[in-house]
């Protein structure tokens, strides 16, 4: 069964999601979870391997996808620890590199999208 554009849409709402919860972390509102850096417990990870891979799996960007949420993980702590040992703005502005890998992997699931 092909993919629909609400399927993507969610992909894309996992990621909103995600950067909210490491935002909320940063600004205080919430504790930095260690499930919040697994790829496993990522809900954009998860969708990728449960619903992504299966389907397209042999596609490029799926590679790329993968990558690049590896890689917001890896930033994502970093940002955290930052915030920790009390370099709060430096952190805060360190979610421009989390937006921009956003942006890197919009990209790739649009390109996954209109191929389906």
């Amino acid at each position: 069964m092909e993919l629909t554009a609400l399927d993507f849409q969610q992909a894309r709402v996992k990621q909103v999601l995600f950067k909210s919860r490491l935002r909320s972390v940063l600004y205080g509102v919430r504790e930095a979870e260690p499930s919040l850096f697994t790829m496993q417990a990522n809900p954009l990870g998860q969708w990728l391997n449960a619903v992504l891979r299966p389907q397209y799996g042999h596609r490029p960007e799926i590679a790329g996808i993968e990558r690049l949420i590896r890689q917001m993980l890896e930033v994502s702590q970093a940002l955290v620890r930052q915030y920790q040992r009390g370099e709060l703005e430096q952190a805060r502005t360190g979610l421009e590199k989390i937006e921009r890998l956003a942006a890197d992997i919009d990209q790739l699931l649009t390109a996954v999208e209109r191929a389906s």
